[in-house]
């Protein structure tokens, strides 16, 4: 699906920040339609520079450099990593798939019944120790993410789950991997927001878990980590001297530890090279600056407003939660937050695919706020004043999430909208760091906010985020589902017709809505500042980068 953390289908993004409002005028730069754009400077290697600093921002040092960990499964996270680690497939900006072949030479479907799938690895393949990679590698991880042992925190099964074991092929340069049940997304277990990992970090769950948590280890892309200044927030990566691909045009690549509000300010001072723009505003002081481009596609990240329905909290009723959904004007959120950004600001009316994804369409219960009251009195939530109550309780709820002005600005309209119903919402911001870790996680929340971010491979993460199971938290902050659900989801992985699996895909949608689950909010429209001599980077829709490639101009 697309994601909120990382590894998985879906990656979380603390403090996204989604768009703005302004009192002045600017010039809309898209349409929020994905999968019809990338904007990122293209030019072939002969035109850039050997060598160079790339200079980025990141809003806090990784807590775990291992994505496919709970902890670690975080989009901006993600981004740093991505330099590092090896993908099975590259994407282009319609979500088009070929294989890596810095990493495989061949990934094939070689059997249905049982599905088998075979990875061919690249005789150059190394770990950043010179080690080659190996089909051990693949099973180690296969097993990690299978989910029989729960001592391995993960963040999602990845399909794994259903894989029955992974064998060695012609030599060690080739896994088989074997499925005990049918799935559609195989393409995305080592690609998207998923990475291969060495066996020594998924062996066994103190591996797994603890040992990514001080940096990355080995690694296997054309950059690596060299330092980590947590002092001085700094990261700083390095040209990977073991790398058989195509030489970086980069030197080095830092990211700096910066609050997102000041992102772009840093931009405009000549601190940073390339930043994700929020508001109107940021647009118009960007546009004037000399030698500063705004690259704009719609990215595959969205707004994400989720419940808590954990068993003793005070929205454990999916009827309450329904309720309270009906009476949130999504499409006033739209219209206040994208104003200037899009040319036609919608709300996202689909938990599984973003607009511009085949297989869109509106799923949501809509705006209703008499039918929200009426269902509030019928739950017993009986209003007095401007407040309601139930055996003497007050309905108070509290939305928690990272502190960001956008962010605030959503929330009190929220707080609006739930005001005129008589549900009295606070607003509870807290920092970014460990704002998944110690907050989300552990339930510390009535709602909450926060986006996903997502890629081209839309089933993988409805386990992930909406499937109920125990002792396996995944995604599923909420711990909202039902058997049900599940069983839909099942029967969605398991579907290998594409058109019956999104028919089947849009049924989980709105059983996830009628659960009262979570809203999608808004989709990211995808706006950077970036330094005009930078090339091969910005905004890249679906794609994803060659990370050889990017630099700066001659």
């Amino acid at each position: 699906m697309r994601s909120g953390r990382v590894c998985a289908a879906l990656v979380l993004v603390a403090g996204l920040a989604l768009a703005g409002c302004s009192g002045g005028t600017t010039a809309p730069t898209g349409s929020a339609v994905l999968g019809t754009a990338s904007d990122i400077n293209p030019h072939p290697r002969d035109d850039i520079q050997d060598g160079g600093n790339l200079r980025l921002a990141t809003p806090e040092i990784p807590v775990n450099w291992n994505t496919l960990q709970i902890d670690g499964n975080d989009g901006d996270y993600a981004d740093i990593i991505r330099f590092m680690m090896p993908r099975a497939y590259n994407t282009d900006a319609a979500g088009n798939l070929t294989v890596n072949h810095d990493y495989f030479t061949d990934v094939q479907l070689t059997a249905t019944n049982p599905q088998v799938v075979t990875y061919t690895i690249n005789p150059k393949a190394v770990w950043s120790d010179g080690s080659p990679i190996t089909w051990t590698d693949l099973a180690s991880q296969a097993n990690a993410l299978g989910g029989k042992n729960k001592d391995f925190l993960i963040a999602i099964t990845n399909g794994f789950d259903r894989v029955s074991k992974v064998e060695r092929g012609v030599d060690d340069r080739q896994a088989v991997i074997t499925f005990d049940k049918p799935y559609a997304d195989w393409r995305g277990q080592f690609a998207g927001n998923s990475m291969l990992y060495p066996k020594v970090a998924t062996a066994d769950p103190d591996a797994f878990n603890k040992s990514l948590v001080n940096g990355l280890g080995l690694s296997s892309g054309p950059f690596v980590l060299k330092s980590i200044d947590r002092s001085g927030g700094l990261i700083v990566l390095s040209r990977n001297p073991k790398w058989w691909g195509d030489t970086p045009k980069l030197d080095t690549v830092t990211i700096r530890v910066l609050d997102r509000n000041a992102w772009t300010q840093a931009v405009q001072n000549k601190e940073l090279d390339a930043a994700l723009l929020s508001t109107v505003d940021d647009l118009q002081n960007l546009r004037g600056v000399p030698d500063v481009s705004i690259r704009n596609a719609p990215l595959n990240r969205w707004r994400y407003f989720a419940f808590n329905g954990a068993p003793g909290s005070i929205l454990s009723d999916a009827g309450l939660r329904v309720a309270i959904s009906k009476a949130i004007d999504r499409q006033r959120i739209a219209d206040t937050m994208q104003n200037g950004l899009v040319q036609k600001p919608e709300p996202l009316n689909s938990h599984v695919f973003l607009r511009g994804q085949h297989g869109y369409q509106d799923n949501s219960l809509g705006f209703d706020p008499d039918a929200a009251a009426k269902e509030l009195d019928a739950l017993g939530w009986i209003r007095q004043g401007n407040n309601r109550f139930k055996d003497g309780k007050k309905l108070v709820i509290r939305d928690v999430f990272y502190n960001d002005d956008t962010w605030v600005q959503i929330a009190k309209l929220i707080q609006q909208d739930l005001g005129k119903i008589g549900v009295e919402m606070t607003i509870d911001t807290r920092p970014a760091q460990r704002f998944f870790t110690d907050v989300i996680q552990p339930g510390d929340f009535d709602v909450c906010q926060f986006s996903l971010s997502g890629d081209a491979f839309v089933f993988n993460s409805l386990p992930q985020i909406f499937g109920l199971y125990p002792n396996d938290l995944q995604l599923n902050y909420g711990r909202i589902g039902s058997p049900e659900l599940n069983d839909l989801i099942d029967k969605t992985l398991s579907e290998l017709d594409p058109e019956q699996a999104i028919a089947l895909a849009n049924q989980v949608d709105r059983k996830v809505f009628e659960e009262g689950h979570s809203l999608p909010l808004l989709q990211n429209e995808g706006n950077y500042g970036v330094r005009s001599e930078l090339a091969n980077y910005g905004s890249p829709g679906l794609a994803s980068y060659d990370y050889t490639s990017i630099g700066f101009l001659k």
